[in-house]
């Protein structure tokens, strides 16, 4: 990626990101500053937030001053509200990065009835991106959404019944994760083929494995295993590079609806590639969500 040409395409550009007081959406947030974006930071704690607002600034000091907006992505009342929000008061959108993530230590249900990981990685982009595709649409070709998917997508299946997806009998919260980041790429797929024609990009990644806070609130197990890992772990500056490849990709119709991985666009699961799982989630989420297919 060529330091220069990612620069003058974000200088003047709006950049929402969630998740970004800390770990992988903190660390895109500081390279995204740097650029010259415009940022407005979604976080569901003010204190740690705030925090997260002065560590941009600092670390781009001659780049707009980040914005910051509080919400708890995992309630939809929640996540309706801050589309309003943004809806009323900014006049475009050029990148919309849906980075906020949970991995539980066990199944919670959300007070809508939804199992948490579900919630909280899938609803919630689903509402945002399309509340927010007016202003996507307002930017024009080369406005792109961005989300950050896993490589457990390939170990997740899709739940139509969401009873069942916060069922302990039937599932766990590393099976719901796994879920939920099928639904990110399955998502990403069906939106880049609903927008193909207007220029507006999906894209999705895996990150890699990270030394980020996302593991600390799993299961036992869940936080052994990254223990072992941790030698092979990347950190979170390094694995927020491919968003930032993402956010500057100078062509991004070339990429429309692909998954990146190491900066390079791979193959998903054979699931993650079926057209009719990626309308049968769209539908469901539709549902779910009270968003209008």
């Amino acid at each position: 990626m060529n330091p220069d040409s990612a620069a003058s395409s974000l200088q003047g550009r709006t950049v929402l990101l969630t998740g970004a007081s800390a770990g992988i959406g903190l660390a895109a947030a500081r390279q995204l500053a740097r650029l010259g974006a415009h940022l407005v930071l979604l976080c569901r704690d003010a204190d740690r937030g705030e925090q997260a607002r002065a560590a941009v600034q600092l670390a781009a000091p001659h780049a707009p001053r980040p914005e910051l907006l509080l919400g708890d992505l995992s309630v939809q009342a929640e996540v309706h509200r801050l589309c309003d929000e943004l809806l009323a008061r900014y006049p475009r959108l050029d990148v919309l990065i849906n980075n906020a993530g949970v991995l539980p230590d066990q199944l919670h249900r959300t007070p809508d009835g939804h199992e948490l990981c579900w919630a909280t990685n899938h609803l919630a982009p689903f509402i945002l991106t399309n509340r927010l595709l007016p202003l996507l649409m307002a930017a024009g070709p080369g406005a792109r959404v961005i989300t950050v998917a896993s490589e457990a997508h390939r170990l997740g299946e899709i739940e139509a019944n969401a009873a069942a997806r916060a069922d302990p009998g039937r599932s766990s919260a590393f099976t719901a994760y796994c879920d939920s980041k099928l639904a990110n790429v399955l998502f990403t797929k069906a939106l880049a083929e609903r927008l193909e024609l207007t220029g507006i990009t999906a894209h999705c990644l895996h990150p890699g494995v990270v030394r980020s806070n996302l593991w600390s609130h799993s299961s036992q197990l869940v936080r052994l295993l990254m223990l072992l890992a941790l030698p092979f772990a990347r950190s979170s500056e390094k694995a927020a590079e491919t968003i930032v490849q993402l956010a500057t990709l100078p062509q991004p119709q070339k990429a429309n609806g692909q998954y990146f991985k190491n900066g390079r666009a791979v193959s998903v699961s054979n699931r993650a590639e079926n057209r009719s799982e990626m309308h049968r989630l769209w539908r469901i989420s539709a549902e779910e969500t009270g968003i209008a297919e």
